[in-house]
């Protein structure tokens, strides 16, 4: 009975240990939330930790992550963290109640970890970032010393009688009203961050954009093909991709965002207000946007119809001028307000392209996960050197003076879109019956246009498919291929050539350092 004594002792010690450390953890986190909603939400701990994780990640590894969970990328890195500190939560409260002060020196270095990650992200307003750490791992100490010290075994009677064990009710008492207080606090957090969010949220809905100087040309008829499976020449919004490093997606007031032009070779600095670029000329265009992120075959491009500011005429209005015709300089640093820098050639955004402002999104004003109140976009380019969201400052610069973050990372400088062609139908490991089968996908070569898409079965000869009529040299171009199938399995392969008579290459590369390259192709049984 002894040794079974003795084991029921050490369950209940290590129960009320794990659970003190788990209160302890909510409560850091519960009044980090608090404070971050009055101070600046993205201050908040696990915001600036994630960041911090992204940012020291290496390239390989986040590619792996884009390939393995897509645009839950960030939910699953959420996630991770908190069942980091779920784990030293536990280890911190086992520790307490034989060392409470180690226990809740443990939970303070954690808020020092927080605060200096705060205070090193590159979006950092300054030393009030550091509050929310600092503040959630003082409460979250406090909250492990004072149920540690509740989780004290009670000494047996000195008669010998009946008695000892743990104290329960007061360690149950102190719970419940951590958990009370935790929750309440952790209410008012959402509470104040919504309350942040909501201006901006009201902002969006009260946005009105101007018709377009320049509207986009009418689409040609025969540019949308009627296949089952293909993918849609316009992309929806709510099915665009989205690739970037921000955890929470940044949500600014349209009346308080500016925009600041600044740096070598600008003679007039410029900063402009949303109102302010709605009452320039502005044009609406058709282009494709394309992740390096994308593997061949991938789901990281889209295309959409974008309502903007040409950013040439915000340059030449700086007095900013091309390399080739005597510029300072030969790279632009755009700045998101989550402090994302992207790096683009000055001479590719002055060549005469549709780069521009992006203000609106098929016909609406962006939605928040694609940057609203304005982002930039550049045609032919990859969205890392070009497609900076929420964009907040433009600095000219020179490549030999700055390394823009993707580039720090191992990236390219430069990096143009290769051409690539995917078969949206049939769907790898499909079995579609024998007889005619449509083959169909889509191709793209920005600022080259797609003049050509082959098929091949197995190891037979290249065949053309038909090509759906050329909205432009910035879209994609849908395409479909009729086969007469045959019962059994065969693999079937795509290739492009562009406006430069080009043939998509079959040499396969990975992602990094500039782009996939490669042939897509899918198996399928016949039957």
């Amino acid at each position: 009975m002894t040794g079974v004594s003795s084991f029921r002792s050490k369950l209940v010690r290590v129960t009320l240990g794990a659970s003190a450390g788990l209160l302890a953890g909510f409560t850091a986190l519960a009044v980090a939330e608090l404070v971050a909603g009055l101070v600046r939400p993205a201050a908040g701990p696990v915001t600036v930790v994630g960041g911090a994780v992204i940012d020291r990640t290496p390239a390989a590894v986040k590619d792996f992550a884009i390939r393995a969970f897509g645009e839950n990328d960030k939910t699953v890195l959420r996630l991770g963290i908190l069942a980091v500190l779920a784990l030293v939560a536990l280890a911190l409260g086992t520790l307490a109640l034989s060392h409470r002060r180690a226990g809740a020196a443990g939970v303070l270095l954690f808020g020092i970890v927080g605060a200096t990650a705060a205070l090193g992200r590159p979006d950092s307003t300054g030393t009030g970032d550091a509050l929310p750490s600092l503040a959630g791992a003082l409460a979250g100490a406090l909250v492990l010393y004072v149920l540690a010290s509740r989780a004290v075994p009670v000494p047996a009677p000195a008669d010998g009688g009946a008695g000892g064990g743990w104290n329960r009710r007061g360690f149950l008492t102190a719970a419940g009203v951590t958990v009370v207080a935790a929750a309440s606090a952790g209410g008012l957090g959402r509470f104040f961050t919504g309350r942040r969010a909501r201006g901006a949220v009201a902002s969006r809905e009260a946005l009105v954009l101007p018709a377009p100087a320049s509207p986009a040309p009418a689409l040609p008829a025969g540019v949308r093909l009627k296949v089952p499976g293909i993918t849609p020449f316009t992309t929806p919004a709510s099915r665009f991709y989205r690739v970037d490093t921000a955890l929470t997606v940044p949500k600014v007031d349209a009346g308080t965002w500016r925009l600041r032009i600044h740096g070598e070779g600008v003679t007039r600095p410029r900063t402009y207000t949303l109102d302010q670029l709605l009452a320039r000329p502005l044009i609406e265009r058709d282009i494709t946007l394309t992740c390096v992120s994308n593997e061949v075959g991938g789901p990281y491009v889209g295309n959409a119809r974008w309502l903007g500011v040409p950013l040439a005429d915000l340059l030449e209005e700086a007095g900013v001028l091309p390399p080739s015709r005597g510029g300072r300089a030969d790279q632009l640093v755009a700045r998101s307000v989550d402090g994302m820098t992207l790096g683009s050639p000055v001479e590719d955004l002055m060549d005469g392209r549709d780069a521009m402002l992006a203000v609106g999104m098929n016909g609406e004003p962006l939605p928040f996960e694609h940057g609203f109140p304005v982002r930039m976009l550049v045609p032919g380019l990859y969205g890392y050197v070009s497609a900076c969201k929420w964009i907040t400052g433009i600095e000219l610069t020179a490549f030999d003076a700055y390394d823009p973050y993707w580039v720090r990372r191992g990236w390219a400088r430069e990096a143009p879109v290769k051409t690539q062609s995917r078969i949206d139908t049939p769907k790898p490991f499909a079995r579609p019956a024998a007889g005619t089968v449509v083959v169909a996908g889509v191709a793209w070569a920005q600022r080259r246009g797609v003049t050509r898409v082959q098929i091949r079965v197995d190891d037979g000869p290249w065949r053309d498919a038909d090509l759906a009529a050329r909205a432009g040299v910035d879209t994609w171009r849908q395409w479909s291929y009729r086969w007469d199938a045959t019962p059994g399995g065969h693999t079937l392969a795509v290739r492009a050539t562009d406006g430069t008579g080009r043939v998509q290459t079959e040499r396969r590369t990975r992602t990094v350092p500039d782009g996939a390259s490669g042939r897509h192709g899918v198996f399928v049984t016949v039957t």
